[in-house]
């Protein structure tokens, strides 16, 4: 048996989770564990081990277990409590937003283990943006997505009292503090966590010592740290992204997984997560030549955006309160979500080429595109921060002014 030291709880490993399923009578019920044919540790995530476990003639199940300190850097302590928001945060969105997040199947608050939904027949999607692989819907499907938590869990769909309780019961202060430091201050500054290219240094001071960009940082920052709009998914990127392209009468799926960054934070902030790993792809794209997709992919923040509007104005006659939340509020809270998710997505997109953490879609490129690449990553989000109506259709001459 392995244990974890200082929290006296057993780690999972492959060899143990049969007797682990068995020990757990909601497991045990939905995965007979003699008919269980393999495990597989499948974590490729910063922060969690997780299996996957196949059974015999039926589907199988994926077990998530908090370690207390992050999976890549075993040096850094982190809460284990994560995976109890998650399990919190996987119930409130499966509520509002069915069919879009993996269903929870148990919850192991001892040993910090949640078992989900087996997604074995998804793929992450940043490796198939990667791949130049166009799956259309994905982006309209995640706008609703956070349409239906933003209206859902909000004080628009809850109503004041029941609001105030869901922000008081989803305090995660731990990791927001890893976002408030790893997206909107670490980038900024001389710090041991960033990796810069030296052919992108002067980029990256350029960017980061602009006073119209750490304006717009300082801001984002606080609207991240003080509006409590609703229950966001806090990490809503293309590696938190699983779907399934239609094939043999199989639906077309979308899901959204990874939620243990949730907090009570502003809606803008998913939507801008998505719109900086598209910037991300687009650059990705533009560097190998491939025009095509890179059009394609920056044509997904509109597709993301207009869905989100789309579902959220659906939503907006079951508002709670009819009094004072007239549709000239709609429209003026839709504009302050599009406003803040451009910050959202300069934030999100800089930190992957400055600071700890990079991504697949920049790190795989050689080295001499992966320079041009960053280098058009930041004018973008220099763009996305500053300008008075920031756009994606800049944002792509922008990244391909920097990669020709």
């Amino acid at each position: 048996m392995t244990t974890v030291t200082g929290q006296q709880y057993e780690k999972l490993t492959v060899e143990n989770v049969p007797a682990y399923i068995a020990s757990r009578p909601a497991l045990a019920r939905r995965v007979d564990p003699a008919a269980i044919t393999e495990v597989r540790e499948v974590g490729d995530g910063n922060m969690n081990i997780v299996f996957a476990v196949q059974v015999a003639g039926r589907p199988g199940v994926v077990l998530k277990q908090a370690m207390p300190y992050v999976r890549v850097a075993p040096d850094w302590p982190v809460t284990p409590d994560r995976n109890r928001i998650e399990a919190r945060v996987l119930a409130a969105h499966g509520d509002v937003a069915e069919g879009l997040v993996p269903a929870l199947y148990d919850e192991d608050e001892d040993r910090h283990v949640v078992a989900l939904e087996d997604l074995s027949d998804h793929q992450v999607w940043r490796g198939r943006l990667n791949d130049a692989v166009q799956d259309e819907g994905v982006a309209e499907d995640l706008g609703r997505y956070v349409a239906r938590v933003a209206f859902g869990t909000s004080v628009f769909g809850l109503g004041p009292y029941a609001h105030k309780a869901g922000v008081a019961a989803s305090v995660n202060p731990e990791l927001c503090e890893i976002t408030e430091d790893l997206v909107f201050t670490e980038p900024y500054i001389e710090h041991e966590h960033n990796r810069v290219l030296p052919a992108n240094a002067a980029d990256v001071a350029a960017y980061a010592g602009d006073p119209a960009v750490r304006t717009g940082i300082g801001l984002a920052k606080l609207s991240f740290m003080t509006h409590a709009e609703a229950l966001i998914h806090g990490d809503l990127h293309t590696g938190s992204v699983l779907v399934r392209p239609a094939s043999d009468g199989v639906p077309r799926s979308t899901r959204a997984f990874d939620v243990e960054f949730a907090f009570y934070g502003p809606a803008g902030f998913d939507i801008g997560a998505l719109w900086g790993n598209y910037a991300l792809a687009a650059a990705r794209a533009l560097a190998l030549k491939d025009e095509h997709h890179a059009t394609w992919v920056l044509g997904l923040a509109a597709q993301t955006w207009d869905a989100f509007a789309t579902e959220f104005t659906a939503l907006w006659p079951g508002r709670a309160d009819l009094r004072v939340f007239g549709d000239g509020v709609l429209e003026g809270y839709l504009a302050k979500v599009r406003a803040d998710a451009a910050r959202f997505a300069a934030a999100k997109a800089a930190r992957r080429v400055i600071g700890f953490s990079g991504v697949s879609d920049i790190q795989t490129l050689p080295e001499d595109l992966r320079v041009r690449a960053v280098r058009g990553v930041l004018r973008a989000a220099r763009h996305l921060l500053t300008a008075p109506a920031p756009s994606f259709t800049t944002v792509g001459g922008l990244l391909a002014d920097a990669v020709a």
